[in-house]
């Protein structure tokens, strides 16, 4: 059996090397951070960090769908409640 028969989580199982092609400044802006050494560990979190995000957005979408999309009133309310600022109705969640 090889690793493309088995399904892993975000994070699991062994690594593989790959070949990614990011801009100058991306690169720059990511050793200045972690240097040299810390790209691939930086680049895997920001891809588990991205996956994270789409699952969620797509979890929103099918809220959204079954409930209607969210009160923009009772979200910056509850905002406003959780941070201790004041309830701003026109943001976006």
């Amino acid at each position: 059996m090889t690793d493309d028969d088995v399904d892993f989580l975000p994070g699991d199982g062994p690594t593989s090397g790959i070949s990614v092609t990011l801009t100058a400044g991306t690169l720059q802006a990511i050793r200045e951070r972690v240097g040299k050494r810390g790209l691939s560990a930086f680049l895997e979190k920001a891809a588990q960090r991205q996956i994270e995000r789409d699952n969620l957005d797509e979890l929103i979408a099918d809220f959204d769908k079954v409930h209607g999309p969210a009160d923009l009133e009772a979200v910056a309310a509850k905002r406003a409640r959780l941070t201790g600022g004041t309830s701003n109705a026109g943001a976006v969640a």
